[in-house]
């Protein structure tokens, strides 16, 4: 009876219903939420420590940052399930004028990563270079993944074709994708140079990956995922392509405190926890199987194998 107290109290507030229904769609800063409502951070601050104080949702710092995600489950669940069946009854004004408002918040820092991807895309493959040792990164890469043919490889991604170039050799076929036409460009004349003939380039969302359920054997998603606006969706997205026991490595940093890579590198996330990752992976149906720590700069880059569980997709869609 005390938490549902509490959650009701929570919930008794206009703006705080409204962060409730913006959280629905993906984790979002304080300022992000600040923006969208058209209300001062402080004021946001305070609705969301009283959902957090409830249960309804969680925050997590990051840097100077703190981005705000629902609460678990079992906390939040019924509370959805009733706010659904109450917007049958009465629609919520509010909620389009929200979405529309979040969708211009997305496109613009979309936009503003593109940018920066478009203007260094050249001097990618030593942009990376700059934290940690790339060669320690793919050797690493390349124990974990283990010498036993791949089958079909999907590299989210994929920049200018590093990973292709590494791992393509071993794999029946091979995609890359990337949303930056200039990155495609750059890996496609370095994958005909080297004559990966069975290595495949689209321009596509890391969102939206052009595979069909059930259809990929290993992904990779190797210095990515801290550009991404919603990584637990990337995970979930890069989850559905992976047949059952297929394997999804993801390479990128620990969780540390580098602020200026907002805003010199267009980082949105500052690294990730171990914990966070295993949310993540067990949300979107996988198996943490390994993790491996890289210390030696700056950054601390970290594996996270895991593996997909579970029966294909097609059969639990035709059960």
């Amino acid at each position: 009876m005390t938490i549902a107290l509490d959650i009701f109290r929570a919930l008794a507030d206009a703006t705080r219903l409204r962060i409730v229904a913006l959280l629905r769609t993906m984790e979002l800063s304080v300022g992000e939420l600040a923006q969208v409502l058209g209300q001062s951070q402080p004021r946001v601050s305070r609705h969301v420590k009283i959902l957090c104080d409830a249960g309804v949702a969680e925050r997590r710092k990051e840097g100077s940052w703190v981005f705000v995600a629902l609460g678990s489950g079992a906390t939040v669940a019924p509370v959805i399930a009733a706010l659904d069946a109450w917007g049958v009854i009465e629609p919520d004004h509010w909620a389009v004028a929200d979405a529309a408002r979040l969708a211009a918040v997305r496109a613009d820092r979309a936009a503003s990563a593109a940018s920066w991807f478009e203007a260094n895309a050249g001097q990618w493959d030593a942009i990376r270079s700059l934290h940690i040792a790339e060669s320690e990164v793919e050797a690493a890469m390349s124990a974990v993944l283990g010498d036993a043919p791949i089958g079909q490889l999907i590299d989210i991604g994929t920049g200018t074709g590093r990973m292709l170039e590494l791992f393509g050799g071993r794999a029946g076929q091979a995609l890359g994708i990337d949303r930056s036409s200039e990155m495609l460009r750059l890996a496609r004349a370095k994958l005909t140079e080297r004559g990966l003939a069975n290595a495949e380039l689209r321009q596509a969302d890391l969102y939206a990956l052009p595979l069909g359920d059930d259809a990929a054997d290993v992904a990779i998603v190797h210095h990515v995922l801290h550009f991404a606006q919603q990584p637990g969706a990337a995970i979930a997205e890069a989850a559905r392509v992976l047949k059952p026991g297929g394997r999804l490595l993801i390479a990128d940093f620990a969780a540390h405190d580098r602020e200026d890579l907002r805003a010199k590198d267009a980082h949105t996330r500052l690294g990730f926890a171990d914990e966070q990752m295993a949310t993540w992976f067990a949300a979107a149906g996988l198996a943490p199987a390994r993790i491996e720590t890289l210390e030696g700069g700056e950054l601390t880059v970290k594996l996270w194998l895991a593996r997909k569980v579970g029966q294909s997709v097609s059969k639990v869609k035709a059960a």
